[in-house]
């Protein structure tokens, strides 16, 4: 079970110890005699819906699915159906139970406007090792994103902490009491006023690359959270705006795609590769680019 869901069973008095009241934070000291209850899996209420999904991964105990650009993966507030676990379920009934009633076999998530790869679980013991994997860092994840400007060297490590930004709480910024994050990056081509690079995420912070991207000056392309999109046009070489008007009504999001997920299968230990090709929108973005004078 989840650490959330014993907290949960604490908080319901399903866990006690004899002639003692606890909360989740009560100390053992040892001895003591402790009783558990587990209720019953309250049946899923989420209606399965016929959504295409390109499946790059599966075997009874998980699955790697490739998200289109605009999907949710699971309900939310404003987002109750058309999600990628509403898709999941019209195409397996054997989920893990790990994530909740509205969260069945998610081991980690991609925004909404994030496309490309991530695992869902069938069953607990494979969703416990892949979250313990991801925890210790073991799951390779590699993203593709273009990025606004030309970046300081070829290489490079951005370690900055993350958290909740002060002055705008839904989004995310580099905050000196954030949790610890780090992304390196690879430049794969130079553009005249946009870079090619692939990120790579050593943690898992909400919004990682693009808030990271956006603390080094290079926010990602199209981004509307994060200083991406027409904001960034006057910082460019006048004869390029009119090209990055162009290039922005091309694509109506961050232009950034998970294509790589690397890692032990928990069952077997196999290592697993999945790779997902560039959605078309920023397919569209690289090509336009290309034919643009440098």
């Amino acid at each position: 079970m989840s650490r959330s869901q014993i907290q949960k069973l604490i908080r319901q008095k399903l866990v006690a110890i004899p002639g003692k009241g606890i909360k989740p934070a009560f100390i053992l000291t040892g001895g003591e005699e402790i009783t558990i209850t587990i209720p019953e899996a309250e049946p899923l209420r989420l209606i399965p819906e016929e959504i295409p999904l390109d499946i790059r991964y599966e075997d009874e105990h998980l699955l790697v699915i490739n998200k289109p650009p605009g999907m949710v993966v699971h309900p939310a507030r404003g987002h109750f159906a058309g999600t990628l676990v509403h898709a999941v379920l019209a195409h397996t009934k054997n989920l893990s139970s790990l994530g909740g009633q509205t969260r069945p076999g998610i081991v980690h998530r991609l925004d909404k406007d994030t496309s490309g790869l991530l695992i869902v679980a069938k069953d607990n013991k494979a969703h416990n090792r892949l979250m313990k994997a991801l925890s210790e860092r073991k799951i390779g994840r590699e993203y593709i994103a273009l990025v606004w400007g030309h970046l300081p060297q070829e290489t490079g490590s951005i370690e900055q902490p993350i958290g909740h930004n002060p002055k705008e709480h839904k989004k995310m910024a580099v905050v000196p009491n954030g949790k610890p994050a780090r992304t390196d990056y690879l430049l794969l081509e130079d553009f005249p006023f946009l870079s090619l690079v692939t990120f790579h995420l050593h943690t898992g912070r909400t919004h990682q690359i693009r808030v990271h991207a956006l603390h080094i000056g290079h926010p990602v392309f199209g981004d509307p959270e994060y200083g991406g999109r027409e904001e960034r046009i006057g910082g460019i070489a006048p004869e390029y705006r009119k090209q990055a008007r162009e290039l922005l009504a091309l694509i109506d999001r961050q232009a950034l795609h998970a294509r790589r997920l690397t890692f032990a299968h928990p069952i077997t230990s196999e290592t697993i590769t999945t790779e997902a090709p560039l959605p078309e929108d920023i397919q569209k973005v690289i090509e336009a680019l290309s034919v643009i004078p440098a």
